[in-house]
């Protein structure tokens, strides 16, 4: 009977105990290899052939095979290519147990997968060392595996998160193009306007320096600028000549119910600026808070200019179309009035490089 010797009974408390597979045909080989790694911790499983091995590595998927050569039927070598062979199994670490020293038979442990080497009759010493060394890279290269696991879960895991994001911010957005399609249906003069200013928007905020993340929420805000119409009778909205008072005041609270509907939604709340101030004007005299110069919403203010000039530019029930050349002295007659100065002189630069004025 083998006794853990003295000299290493310290290497317990570095131990990495883990299940252990030892297959030998001799019961003596199993018990003295039993007697010397049980004191560890480890658990042990035993086979007295290769056939057993591999039915008890495929049930047990053990840390390290301890695996010896000389047997009946399927030897060490055997057991040992089918194993390497099987991609359940073939990760785990084998020491091969000989009795024979030559050259080429280490060479052909090595070529079937052996991981190392014990060599008949065995030391104890060199037995616990060579066990907790492998069980311990084992253990490690299984961290590593697990860790590897959890990265690419997680990366997997934020990649589906950023698609159903995708999906659904393109659902909403598909909603809303429904919903300007609704105001269209109601309201002739909208017709097509919707689009139109929200091109040319996109356009022009980022020569004026709206930022690129922001152009999505510019896209929505623009595309909604008049949603809040939707709570506007027909009769007032439809009407083909010029509005009274009253009417005008009821006109102008389609900004307030634009930021009453859109506000508690977080997902359009950033694309407010525009819905809900694109009629505030640079001298204060717009609604719906009679804001001032810089005080209103860069976005606002670029589509105010936008929007005034599709307005010009397009019939409507009561005037005619105006021409580009008509609406430019427009739009520049009342920069610093109504409209940023700066943005103004933007604006004019980019229709001019789409539509040239007219020489005289």
């Amino acid at each position: 009977m083998y006794h853990t010797p003295q000299h290493y009974t310290q290497a317990r408390t570095h131990a990495t105990p883990g299940k252990l597979l030892i297959v030998d045909d001799e019961a003596n080989g199993r018990e003295i290899i039993a007697a010397l790694l049980k004191p560890y911790g480890h658990t042990l499983h035993f086979a007295i052939d290769g056939i057993e091995a591999l039915a008890l590595a495929r049930i047990h998927l053990p840390d390290l095979l301890l695996l010896d050569v000389m047997m009946p039927g399927l030897d060490g070598f055997a057991v040992l290519e089918r194993l390497r062979a099987d991609p359940l199994l073939a990760e785990i670490p084998v020491i091969l147990v000989t009795a024979l020293n030559d050259r080429g038979s280490r060479l052909r442990g090595l070529e079937a997968g052996a991981d190392d080497f014990l060599s008949k009759p065995l030391d104890p010493t060199e037995l616990v060392i060579r066990v907790h060394a492998i069980t311990r890279l084992n253990r490690y290269r299984r961290l590593l595996e697990e860790r590897q696991r959890v990265l690419e879960e997680r990366q997997r895991a934020a990649e589906q998160a950023q698609q159903a994001a995708q999906v659904l911010a393109e659902t909403y957005d598909l909603t809303l193009q429904g919903w300007v399609k609704a105001l269209e249906l109601r309201d002739d003069e909208t017709q097509a306007h919707s689009a139109r200013v929200t091109e040319l928007t996109l356009q022009l905020a980022p020569v004026v320096g709206l930022p690129a993340d922001q152009m999505a929420h510019v896209w929505r805000g623009a595309l909604l600028h008049d949603i809040g119409k939707l709570g506007i009778p027909d009769e007032i909205l439809r009407k083909p000549g010029q509005l009274t008072t009253e009417e005008m005041r009821l006109i102008q609270q389609h900004t307030i119910y634009a930021h009453e509907w859109l506000a508690p939604i977080p997902f359009l709340r950033p694309a407010l600026e525009i819905p809900y101030y694109h009629h505030e004007r640079w001298d204060g005299s717009g609604y719906p808070l009679g804001l001032r110069k810089e005080t209103i919403p860069l976005a606002a203010r670029v589509f105010a200019v936008v929007d005034v000039w599709d307005a010009l530019t397009h019939q409507r029930p009561y005037r005619a179309a105006w021409s580009h050349s008509q609406a430019r002295n427009y739009i520049r007659a009342h920069a610093g009035h109504l409209f940023d100065p700066t943005i103004v002189q933007v604006f004019l630069e980019l229709i001019d490089q789409h539509d040239p004025p007219e020489s005289t």
